[in-house]
């Protein structure tokens, strides 16, 4: 976890929200190196893809998690 990705999961962990990074290993798949937001009760999806759970970049965690203030 780089220094970026870590300021941003615990900005996220300060919201009751977990960082999810997409596990996928094939660079041509849409969520590579992507992001999502789960409530970190109900596990549900709070921003990201419907369809994968991932599709943002670190930034748009952050504009997210900024929006949330």
């Amino acid at each position: 976890m780089n220094a970026h990705e870590h300021r941003v999961h615990r900005a996220a962990a300060r919201h009751g929200l977990l960082l999810v990074k997409s596990h996928t290993r094939n660079p041509q798949a849409l969520d590579y190196g992507t992001y999502g937001l789960v409530d970190g009760n109900t596990r549900g999806l709070v921003a990201g893809s419907h369809q994968t759970g991932y599709g943002l970049s670190l930034d748009d965690v952050e504009q997210e998690l900024h929006a949330r203030r």
